[in-house]
């Protein structure tokens, strides 16, 4: 079993140690939006469908989900110094096949393999840091994790468009090689074996389980944005992702060593932050799809000026991570998350009113101040919940509060996609119209898709008065050294490993 470095690391080792583990999973989750406004030119490319062409965003987020819930377990099996250096060797040999794949079929195959270092390197990222930090100062910790997961989708959808007017979209990878083989070099000298481990036999059942089942439902809700709820295909994603992630749940809590350790929600600050996080999540994600196709359709946006009206959300974010993080430290989460969802709810009202003559100068405004809000509630709720858990649990709350997170954003975007076409389908109008009368037809359809925006925000300004209600039942104290909600013998089959 290895100790934990902490108490051994000088101040610039720690430091050194925490800017690779940044740059690096920043460059990995880039990638779950860095494809934002590239698949139509690969379309053209590789001459290929948007149904087709979408596998590159709906196979790398499935296969990423599926590797989050495994990581808990090779995190505390695995030394975190080769873990970590493996997870950006797997990304860096993801991201080479993609940069010189001469057909689709290589290039998806790149992206599952970029996934799996993701899978590992996001939920790792935030296990280190809480690991090598003590409770008071990881409100801190994790607000430069929230310009990791906050900042880095956000600026995809930017970096991508530009990058495609301005030059090839093997550039897109082509870009990151160079930063990781950098990343990969620091690591062998400054990271250290900070997570404590010990020998556990993988339950192969579970991990069988876990792969069909939440790879079912996220398959599921990922291709009902495009096909529609009644789709034969959704349907039977989703039924049998739930039926087996039922299975894989009544499975963890039977057996005595656990796959991913689902006894964590006992603990009802965690549960709480966990739903919490999720909602943000959805609010975030939602809008960030959603957004740039009403500025493309409505205001006649390139994909390039649509993307940079996120940009003022990311940096937003960027600069807001840290200092919520201090706040938290210093003053707790429950008035700051309550804040933040407040801030959320009334900037995501107005979008309920857009039109298609509201000035992208107010759109900005407004998109940023949402992300100013979500800045409040995402870390400082998440650092609540795992100060709430023995430090022997820290892993398994990391995957299980990431797994949550992942399946309820694409609930959440695919529900929000699918309201929008929907919505928009039901009010267009008659084809006919089209020839007998054009400009009422072009009048007639914008409408339609104003209402569709409409219903799509009005589903993100649900959930963020959802998340005003349970943030008055945070507990308020700045950090907890255990929950009283659960007790060690609960985790006897892990108790002799609590730091």
């Amino acid at each position: 079993m290895s100790k934990t470095a902490d108490n051994k690391m000088s101040g610039f080792s720690k430091t050194m140690m925490i800017i690779v583990l940044l740059i690096g999973t920043f460059c990995t989750v880039l990638n779950q939006t860095l494809l934002a406004t590239a698949l139509p030119k690969l379309m053209s490319t590789f001459d290929v469908s948007t149904a087709t062409v979408q596998w590159l965003t709906t196979g790398f987020l499935m296969v990423n989900g599926i590797m989050i819930p495994l990581s808990a377990y090779l995190a505390t099996t695995i030394n975190t110094k080769l873990l970590y250096i493996s997870a950006m060797t797997v990304f860096l040999g993801g991201t080479i096949l993609a940069y010189v794949a001469p057909t689709f079929g290589v290039l998806l195959a790149g992206r599952l393999v970029q996934a799996l270092g993701v899978g590992i390197a996001m939920p790792l990222l935030q296990t280190i840091m809480l690991s090598i930090f003590p409770p008071e100062k990881r409100g801190a910790a994790l607000g430069l994790v929230g310009i990791v997961i906050g900042v880095a989708p956000a600026i995809g959808p930017t970096l991508s468009g530009w990058i495609i007017d301005k030059y090839q979209w093997r550039d897109l990878f082509g870009m990151i090689i160079p930063i990781m083989v950098v990343v990969i070099i620091l690591a062998l000298f400054f990271m250290k074996p900070v997570i404590k481990t010990h020998k556990q036999k993988i339950d192969w059942l579970s991990l069988v389980l876990s792969t069909i089942g939440f790879g079912g439902l996220l398959y599921g809700f990922s291709s009902a944005g495009n096909d529609g709820w009644t789709s034969t295909k959704v349907l039977v994603s989703l039924i049998v992702g739930a039926i087996v992630t039922a299975l894989f749940v009544w499975r963890q809590l039977v057996i005595p060593k656990p796959f991913l350790e689902l006894r964590v929600f006992k603990t009802g600050e965690f549960t709480l932050s966990a739903i919490l996080s999720s909602i943000v999540m959805i609010a975030m994600l939602g809008v960030e799809t959603v957004l740039p196709l009403y500025l493309q359709i409505a205001h006649g946006m390139s994909a390039l000026h649509s993307g940079l009206t996120l940009l003022s959300g990311a940096v937003v974010m960027a600069l807001m991570s840290p200092i919520t993080g201090k706040t938290f430290d210093a003053f707790g989460g429950k008035r700051l998350a309550l804040t933040g969802m407040v801030i959320l709810t009334v900037a995501t009202a107005p979008f309920l009113w857009l039109t298609i003559d509201t000035p992208t100068i107010y759109i900005v405004f407004l998109y940023a101040v949402r992300m100013f809000g979500i800045s409040m509630v995402m870390m400082p709720v998440t650092t609540s919940g795992m100060n709430a858990l023995p430090n022997s649990l820290i892993a398994d709350g990391t995957a299980s509060n990431n797994t949550v997170r992942q399946v309820a954003s694409s609930i959440g975007s695919a529900i929000m996609i699918t309201l929008l076409t929907n919505v928009t389908n039901n009010a267009e109008p008659a084809a006919h119209l089209l020839k007998e009368a054009p400009l009422a037809y072009k009048h007639q359809y914008l409408t339609a898709s104003l209402d569709g925006y409409h219903a799509a925000f009005a589903f993100s300004l649900v959930f963020a008065i959802i998340g005003v209600v349970l943030t008055f039942f945070l507990k308020d104290q700045k950090h907890q050294p255990h929950s009283k909600d659960i007790s060690e013998k609960d985790f006897d089959h892990k108790g002799g490993d609590a730091a």
